[in-house]
């Protein structure tokens, strides 16, 4: 996404601890060096990233036959980190990847304690 289609003016978005609260099964962008961005408005003045999906301007509000669904085809149509795109498992693999391990819990240093547990 190129910086020349948003617009100056910006929308609120929750953000919690590197996720979006109001995505049940959205991916934690924690650790893994990706910043969370907030929705953005585009060129065509609808809010983008916001998961309402509901701008008065948008093609998906005064859709007709007349509509050409290529209307809303490009980057800018996008959010960077607030897009349904995250939950596939090919995505979430990609940021699992970029995660910094967090050590493994209950590691004894000399003792492998789960051998013959199962």
């Amino acid at each position: 996404m190129t910086k020349k289609n948003k617009t100056s003016q910006s929308v609120d978005s929750p953000i919690l601890d590197e996720t979006q609260p109001h995505q049940i099964n959205a991916p934690s962008f924690k650790g893994t060096g990706i910043k969370m961005e907030k929705p953005f408005i585009n060129e065509h003045g609808v809010v983008i990233g916001d998961s309402y999906y509901d701008s008065p301007q948008s093609p998906l509000n005064n859709w007709s036959e007349e509509v050409d669904p290529s209307v809303m085809a490009g980057d800018e149509w996008v959010h960077p980190t607030n897009d349904i795109g995250w939950n596939t498992s090919e995505n979430r693999d990609l940021l699992e990847q970029k995660q910094v391990p967090q050590g493994v819990p209950f590691m004894h240093p000399t003792k492998d304690v789960s051998k013959s547990t199962d």
